[in-house]
């Protein structure tokens, strides 16, 4: 007897944007949920998107440094979970304003703050369901030359500078001059 094994699709860490989807700059991070220095870089990041709001959209990848950080993986394994449910950005959130607290159970409790309304988060966090869209992120960030949180690019570009509103908005106006520099090139091709 054959079984019909079901199939479901996961929304991965990379398909998951705040802001404008059709922004001309993208904005992306590799970073954990445990880092002080991550959660001033979102409260950055939150800023960025108000100002540039339309023409900057951000993606945020998960780089848990669990040689330092014990319970960062869970905790992005638990932002996943919260994506399959449209609430991410709210758990993303929930979890850098409660990066002391990320044991298993909080975890929980976060995700039902953020909305999440699914009766099996529990058991897909203890059997690490979203682990592999995880360990993917952290190979991606490998490979493009991540070791430490966060590590920014700009539209693709390893962004270099400090972490701060005013340089940060200075890359993101450079994109954003390179991106209508190529835009009628374009148009008369």
């Amino acid at each position: 007897m054959a079984f019909k094994k079901e199939v479901v699709e996961i929304i991965e860490p990379r398909d998951v944007f705040v802001g404008n989807i059709n922004a001309p700059v993208t904005l992306e991070e590799f970073g954990e949920y445990e880092s002080e220095v991550c959660a001033k870089a979102n409260e950055v990041v939150k800023q960025i998107l108000e100002e540039y709001d339309g023409k900057v959209r951000f993606n945020f990848r998960h780089f848990p440094m669990t040689n330092i950080h014990q319970r960062s993986l869970k905790a992005g394994e638990a932002a996943v979970a919260t994506a399959q449910d449209g609430k991410f950005w709210e758990m993303h959130n929930i979890l850098f304003a409660n990066r002391r607290n990320l044991g298993t159970t909080s975890l929980k409790l976060h995700s039902r703050e953020a909305g999440v309304q699914n009766k099996r988060f529990l058991d897909e966090l203890v059997n690490a369901t979203y682990g592999w869209q995880v360990q993917g992120d952290m190979r991606e960030g490998i490979n493009r030359g991540v070791k430490d949180v966060p590590t920014f690019f700009v539209n693709g570009e390893r962004y270099n500078g400090k972490v701060t509103y005013e340089e940060l908005s200075k890359a993101i106006e450079a994109a954003l001059k390179k991106v209508k520099k190529k835009a009628p090139a374009k148009q008369r091709a």
